[in-house]
């Protein structure tokens, strides 16, 4: 199962990972990807949210990818609140017996999670437009 979270606090990979992987035996590959917050130094980043919406959509984007691949389980943390030029925002950690799988449904969550989780980016211009090339990436999916 994939689990996921929403929360203000930053997240440890390798506890995570630990967490994720301990007593398991047919774990074959463990995918990681680590979103950071870009910018120049000083540069902060507000995620806003609805709770409840967010956490129910992140679950349905997990369980999609837990019905499209055979995983052995899976996280999926976003942060929310004001964040800083290299901060964590995201973690997507995915296990499965093979790596394609992994990969695959690493790169599904993160391509999905751009366009349906309910987030809103403000930064110091104002409020962050959606990349056209998320959607692009996200299409592949459909």
């Amino acid at each position: 199962m994939i689990n996921t979270r929403v929360q203000a606090e930053t997240f440890d990979v390798a506890t995570e990972s630990a967490r994720l992987t301990s007593g398991s035996r047919d774990i074959g590959a463990l995918v990681s990807f680590t979103g950071l917050v870009r910018g120049d130094a000083g540069d902060t980043l507000t995620l806003e949210h609805y709770p409840g919406m967010t956490e129910r959509m992140l679950q349905e984007i997990a369980t999609e990818a837990e019905r499209r691949w055979a995983l052995s389980g899976g996280l999926v943390v976003h942060r929310y609140g004001r964040l800083s030029v290299g901060d964590p925002i995201v973690l997507v950690l995915i296990a499965a017996r093979h790596r394609g799988e992994a990969f695959e449904a690493a790169n599904f969550l993160m391509d999905w999670l751009k366009v349906k989780a309910p987030f809103w980016k403000k930064d110091a211009d104002g409020w962050v437009e959606a990349q056209g090339s998320d959607d692009v990436a996200a299409e592949r999916w459909s």
